[in-house]
């Protein structure tokens, strides 16, 4: 099979880019060619996808069984992808996210028939826009689209909600011994979900035909709390977390580019009916449990020390907002 990933070099897609590789397929990266010397296998056509000129230059009179956009977050993405790949491919997936589905959920077990609407964050409304265009390519213009909709996805990250995205700060603060925050109280419900398990996922419906005008949320069938995901987290590392309880609308109000994330996210229990993704890919499950993805990750950050950066300015965020936090604890006793 002949599939195209635009993007697919990314902290979550490159997994996915690899195990393709791994299974014989016929891999072509479209991106700005920065980062695809890891890729053996992979043939790398080079431009900015944003640059539509330049991405039809790239894209010559190749055609594709698949295309997968990792990089679309805009109606606009998704026009151009519509206008680039009709016609030339049998499948084209778009990568949305789990954050569409309503927020505050009406019930904590989420299917793909969840209503969309997260009206804290911009980001998830983009995303339900770039869902709904495609739909309508499908139903008015035959357009072979096909929805995906991960949830909170790790592989070289901490699957965390506050503490640098992407970075070894959370990591570096719990070695430390200092206070790291978890929302709420910490017992809402939350799945995360290993970047390998999604893209097994995701190359179970490629070329699916059942699957186009369908949208999946790929995720593991584990349920922690967010203190039992922390707690994974420092376990691995062998400490354990100095956790301080912050509630998540009191975060938001210290620090309130972070109301989309939390807000429009991570505050609520999730759950995820997965029996859809196992109907349309026999033999899918998530394998890969949050204990052991994570001693995984944090190998790798141990594999080279210019992996495990910590960003100052996290660090700093934090404990203003753990500041801000006691001095109103006080104030109110």
């Amino acid at each position: 099979m002949r599939v195209l990933f635009i993007g697919g070099t990314g902290m979550i897609s490159e997994a996915a880019s690899h195990m393709a590789i791994a299974e014989g397929f016929e891999v072509y990266l479209l991106n700005r060619g920065l980062h695809s010397g890891a890729l053996p296998g992979a043939r790398v056509l080079t431009a900015d996808v944003h640059r539509l000129d330049d991405a039809r230059a790239a894209l010559g009179d190749l055609e594709f069984d698949a295309v997968v956009d990792w990089i679309a977050y805009t109606p606009d993405d998704v026009e151009r992808d519509v206008s680039l790949f009709a016609g030339r491919t049998g499948h084209y997936v778009f990568i949305s996210s789990a954050s569409v589905y309503e927020k505050p959920p009406s019930n904590y077990l989420i299917t793909e028939s969840t209503p969309l609407d997260n009206p804290y964050w911009e980001y998830a409304r983009n995303k339900i826009d770039c869902e709904r265009r495609l739909m309508r390519a499908y139903r008015d213009e035959g357009f072979p689209a096909t929805i995906v909709r991960p949830s909170m996805t790790y592989v070289h990250n901490l699957p965390i909600a506050l503490g640098g995205w992407g970075t070894y700060t959370l990591a570096e603060r719990m070695l430390a011994g200092r206070e790291i925050i978890v929302h709420g109280d910490g017992s809402s419900l939350w799945v995360v979900t290993h970047a390998e398990d999604l893209a097994r996922g995701l190359l179970g419906l490629l070329g699916n035909e059942r699957a186009v005008g369908e949208a999946f949320h790929i995720t593991s069938d584990e349920v922690l709390t967010w203190d039992q995901i922390y707690r994974a987290i420092a376990e691995a590392l062998g400490v354990e977390p100095n956790i301080v309880h912050v509630p998540s609308d009191f975060i938001a109000s210290v620090a309130p580019q972070m109301e989309g994330t939390l807000l429009g996210d991570k505050t609520w229990s999730v759950v995820f009916d997965t029996s859809k993704i196992k109907s349309f890919v026999p033999g899918f499950e998530a394998s890969i449990p949050l204990r052991d993805g994570i001693r995984r990750t944090l190998e790798w950050f141990a594999a080279d020390e210019t992996r495990r950066t910590v960003d100052a300015s996290v660090n700093a965020e934090m404990d203003r907002i753990l500041a801000s936090y006691a001095r109103a604890e006080g104030g109110a006793t």
